[in-house]
């Protein structure tokens, strides 16, 4: 076995703690942490200190601050434009727009928001969504019924000029949080001191053609090329770097098409590493879903052992501490650094993904999340993650992304107890401003890089709601610094004290993806992503591939049933059914009808959940047939299995619940009619 194949084993290894129970692991961290009741102590009162300073030394908070402090995720209005900016995002055209916006404006009490925030912008945008004074003069009875208001002024002025409205008020506010609409206007405002130090990341990911990848791969190149004809003469830690989003790079950056990506996407990758290296600058493969974090690691991992890049030390990785394998993943690099001889920047972050991962693990049926469920056990896992990080100074250069007062004091400690003196702390552009100028005033300077996103509005519509959402709900320390009503040493608490507090290790509020529907459980997925399961799977299924079935059909001419994308495979046989079978067969079931409807809903229940789990105890041979025998990718065939789990699991909750004991009636008014109704379709 060579290298290359060995560390692609080990990276697939991590998976086997991708959905890790979460009461069991959560244990372990507060050890993990290597704060003890001392150290815990000093970092409270370390960021005590600093949220102090913050507060009394900044005249007025930074637009996003003051944005989230207005519209956050805690009430009506808030939610609203976090909705309406994401669906815009894919809107087909501007009546579908205009119908969406009255939806999502017109339930809005803006004008309480009018003028109440101490940034103009924000007031602007509050304007802007009112359709601004010039246009609508505010009626005092908006307050009282603002739904009836909002539709009023939509009658009469039309749906475009809202639209119009809206997108300029989205505009406002989508200009702030950009460092530059290309490289060199970024560039340009980094000289003059709005992002000293900065981590160009060139907004668009999700390339869905290879027009698109073509077209990104372009940008990142010319981002690379215009950051290197500035950099000046220190070491790369402390000059400017740019950041990738490898899903803007192929059309199917996808772990069940390693393959593609190996041969497809990697050429690009290397051929900005390369220039990268030509000017000695940062280049970090940032983060994504987690479904595609082992994918990311072998590229990485290619990168890292080509000869061409052999003494750089500026390749880096973002991890992201809300998944529970990251602390796994750093363990690695270090082990990887070592084997390379050379060190990584590592962008240490909590993630921008957490809604994405829950509803995704839901809908996939996963048997757990691959995040932690809980903001304790987050921040605790980011320290953690520190920890490991400050111990391989020399393969691992830690750069440490966070807006938290206690994560950064923490991190300060830790630094400290390894007598760790270089690392660089990061903020998002548009945030952080008052946390970090505090901790300067109070601190010896610290390098503090700047995550400064450019492109155009189009592109930044996805990155602020990632923004917001990371940064909106009523938990984010961003939105409650800005806050002076939230208390300060509630703002500070102590993660382990705080899970500690938990009356269970994971987040109620947060069902399994097993039991995500009341009354029935969710049908078991297949992670595809994890070649631990893939690979095996897809051996098992080529055994069944030369597997001939026997159809029970009628009594009419054998017919051989092909397959449809290769029709000199054959699947089986069946026989044809003639008019005298299909009569028969409509007898039968009126026959068997009464003692169906004997059984009671219970009975029917058992039966059909008995069905379900056969379905998916046989696994295997229902893929095999999705695909043999309809033609169905992997993909598609375990999502046609799930349905049908899903149907049956479904109509024996649905048996259970409509019928008494006795399976005689249907409650409400028209229960006979309802009791045909269902009776006739054969489902209970």
């Amino acid at each position: 076995m060579n290298v290359q194949t060995r560390e692609a084993l080990r990276w697939d290894d991590l998976d086997s703690v991708k959905f890790a129970d979460e009461s069991a692991a959560v244990k372990r961290l507060a050890d993990e942490t290597g704060l003890d009741a001392d150290a815990r102590k000093r970092v409270h009162d370390g960021a005590i200190e600093l949220v102090k300073t913050a507060r009394a030394t900044t005249r007025s908070r930074g637009l996003m601050d003051s944005f989230l402090q207005e519209f956050g995720l805690s009430n009506k209005e808030g939610l609203a434009l976090m909705c309406l900016a994401e669906a815009l995002l894919r809107v087909p055209d501007a009546p579908t727009a205009d119908r969406l916006i009255a939806e999502k404006i017109s339930g809005g009490a803006w004008a309480e928001h009018m003028g109440r925030s101490e940034n103009w912008l924000v007031n602007a945008s509050t304007l802007g969504l009112m359709l601004t004074g010039s246009i609508i003069d505010v009626d005092p009875d908006a307050r009282q019924n603002p739904g009836d208001y909002w539709r009023k002024m939509t009658a009469r002025l039309g749906e475009p000029v809202i639209r119009a409205a809206v997108f300029r008020a989205m505009g406002i506010m989508g200009e702030q949080f950009v460092l530059g609409r290309s490289i060199s206007e970024g560039i340009k405002r980094a000289k003059k001191g709005e992002g000293a130090l900065c981590s160009f990341d060139m907004l668009g990911e999700g390339a869905r053609t290879a027009a698109d990848a073509e077209r990104y791969h372009k940008r990142y190149i010319e981002a690379i090329d215009a950051v290197g004809k500035v950099r000046g003469d220190k070491p790369v830690e402390l000059e400017h770097g740019v950041s990738v989003k490898l899903s803007a790079l192929h059309p199917k950056y996808l772990a069940v098409k390693e393959e593609r990506v190996m041969a497809e996407l990697y050429p690009k990758l290397l051929e900005q590493a390369k220039l990268a290296k030509s000017y000695d600058i940062g280049f970090c493969l940032d983060a994504e879903e987690a479904d595609r974090l082992v994918v990311s690691l072998k590229l990485l991992e290619r990168l890292a052992r080509e000869p061409d890049l052999a003494g750089w030390q500026g390749l880096g990785l973002a991890v992201q501490a809300y998944q529970k394998r990251a602390r796994f993943v750093i363990e690695r690099l270090i082990e990887l650094g070592r084997e390379t001889q050379r060190r990584f920047l590592v962008r240490l972050v909590k993630g921008a993904y957490w809604d994405t991962e829950i509803k995704f693990s839901h809908q996939m049926g996963w048997p757990d999340f691959p995040v932690w469920t809980t903001k304790p056990a987050t921040d605790l896992n980011y320290l953690a993650c520190a920890r490991v990080m400050l111990t391989a100074p020399d393969q691992i250069y830690s750069q440490f992304a966070t807006h938290n007062a206690h994560s950064l004091c923490a991190v300060r400690e830790m630094a400290q107890q390894a007598g760790v003196e270089h690392y660089e702390f990061q903020r998002l552009h548009g945030m952080g401003d008052a946390l970090y100028a505090a901790a300067a005033k109070l601190h010896e300077e610290r390098p503090v890089r700047i995550y400064a996103p450019v492109g155009s509005h189009e592109d930044l519509l996805p990155y602020l709601v990632r923004r917001l959402l990371e940064n909106g709900a009523n938990s984010s320390f961003v939105n409650r610094m800005a806050d002076a009503e939230v208390p300060i040493a509630e703002l500070v608490g102590d993660p382990v004290a705080e899970l500690a507090a938990l009356t269970m290790r994971r987040n109620p509020a947060i069902p399994l993806p097993r039991d995500i529907f009341p009354g029935r459980t969710n049908s078991a997925g297949v992670d595809l992503a994890d070649p631990r399961v893939r690979e095996p799977l897809i051996a098992r299924l080529e055994r069944l591939s030369a597997r001939e079935h026997v159809f029970r059909g009628g009594n009419g001419a054998i017919c051989q049933i092909l397959s449809p994308f290769d029709l000199g495979r054959s699947v089986g046989n069946i026989g044809e059914a003639t008019g005298e079978d299909v009569e028969q067969a409509i007898t039968q079931a009126q026959a068997a009808q009464p003692a169906w409807d004997a059984l009671g809903g219970a009975e029917r229940a058992r039966l059909l959940e008995a069905a379900a789990d056969l379905y998916e105890a046989h696994t295997d041979l229902f893929l095999s047939l999705c695909q043999r025998e309809a033609g169905k990718t992997l993909v598609d065939a375990v999502l046609e299995l799930r349905e049908a789990v899903d149907f049956l699991r479904y109509y024996a909750a649905e048996a259970r619940r409509h019928f008494t004991p006795e399976g005689e009636r249907l409650p409400g008014p028209t229960g006979e009619e309802n009791r045909l109704r269902l009776h006739g379709r054969g489902v209970f």
